[in-house]
């Protein structure tokens, strides 16, 4: 998930009232990987909603973005925080559990309850650094499996926003036969120079901390705390719109009424990214938004069909819906424009929009009510 928010506002029902399974599944295959390696015994932790039809084709997908996780609509189990998707996910709401089976599972690489470098390699340790290097479609493959020991040949729908939507139009184009549509927000089908400028700013900040020992620092029983938190504090920046920031915060002091001539935090601003980054070393593995962050930089989908973005959904005959906001300056609508003029070029059914928020690239997390709208009406068609 791309920012830890306020409890958003939930229109109808809260999450508590959804009935939930959490599950974890072992692959009983060895996962093949892009790096060239596998992986054995692989751990996948989802959670579920709603109940899977006779037909098995109500279910939907849902994919979540770099620091989220499978509590889509349940609370959080570290934080105690609603799901980050609760305004979104439940009875009577766009994606409506008393029609479809919604899944949701931690991504390959994360850190609450899928395989990653915080899990036990063979010889009882943790991976640390000894993990293999991950990609979108490595992600993709293990949620494939997961499809198939839950008899789930073809999806109703696949959804995600940010690095979900990568996820997104990653199944479509690598497994097209297992998806009947595909919502795609506020995303991109490659990252841009700055998109990896920024998460190496993130990673250096991760590595150069002392405590980070090369990534060995599970033994130790503290983790690179300070420089996890500059990487968050760094990465939440891009999420937030610059009218946002100033309308929330201005050049507003914090709980003084002159500035100190030092290097506390005056300003509001600062108080509350500081917040927000040491808020997320208490949920989050440092080597999981190493690997996680590298996962996206290498996503180029293009580059995996031949160097032509309409190649990648040739085989495809699923529908597609692309939503961007006028405010995201991460994921700007061109991003969206140019998948869209993409999937015309190679002659497939697709809807493309523009919604303004001033949230910045957030928006997919907040109260939009046009989102709402958008989302309920692609999944009934």
């Amino acid at each position: 998930m791309t920012g830890e928010k306020a409890a958003p506002k939930c229109r109808k029902v809260m999450s508590a009232a959804i009935p939930t399974q959490s599950e974890t599944l072992t692959l009983q295959a060895a996962l093949p990987l892009d790096c060239g390696r596998s992986l054995d015994g692989v751990q996948v932790a989802y959670e579920s909603y709603g109940k899977l039809n006779e037909a098995r084709d109500n279910a939907i997908l849902i994919a979540h973005a770099l620091t989220g996780d499978q509590y889509v609509a349940s609370p959080h189990p570290i934080t105690g925080k609603p799901g980050w998707w609760v305004r979104m996910v439940g009875p009577g709401l766009p994606i409506d559990t008393d029609r479809y089976f919604v899944i949701c599972a931690n991504v390959l690489g994360s850190c609450m309850g899928s395989t990653g470098p915080a899990s036990l390699d063979t010889d009882g340790n943790p991976y640390a650094m000894r993990f293999p290097v991950i990609t979108i479609r490595d992600m993709v493959r293990a949620q494939v499996a997961l499809l198939d020991s839950l008899g789930i040949k073809r999806l109703h729908a696949v959804v995600g926003g940010s690095m979900g939507g990568m996820q997104a139009l990653s199944l479509a184009a690598n497994f097209p036969e297992r998806t009947a549509a595909a919502l795609i927000i506020a995303s991109t089908a490659r990252h841009s120079a700055q998109n990896i400028a920024f998460h190496e700013v993130g990673r250096q900040a991760i590595m150069a901390d002392p405590v980070w020992r090369g990534g060995d620092y599970y033994a130790h029983g503290k983790g690179p705390e300070k420089g996890l938190s500059v990487a968050r504090m760094a990465a939440h920046i891009t999420y937030l719109s610059e009218a946002g920031l100033t309308d929330k915060f201005g050049r507003n002091l914090q709980d003084r009424s002159e500035k100190t001539f030092g290097f506390d935090a005056d300003f509001q601003v600062e108080s509350y990214l500081r917040h927000q980054g040491i808020a997320f070393t208490d949920r989050f593995d440092a080597n999981s938004y190493l690997y996680i962050t590298r996962a996206m930089d290498y996503f180029d989908l293009a580059e995996e069909h031949g160097g032509m973005l309409a190649n990648a959904f040739a085989k495809s005959d699923a529908r597609f819906c692309l939503v961007s906001f006028d405010t995201d300056w991460l994921y700007p609508t061109a991003e969206s424009r140019h998948i869209a003029h993409a999937l015309n070029a190679a002659g497939k059914p697709v809807s493309f929009m523009e919604l303004s928020a001033p949230f910045g690239h957030d928006s997919f997390l907040l109260d939009v009510p046009a989102l709402d709208r958008v989302i309920e009406g692609f999944l009934k068609q």
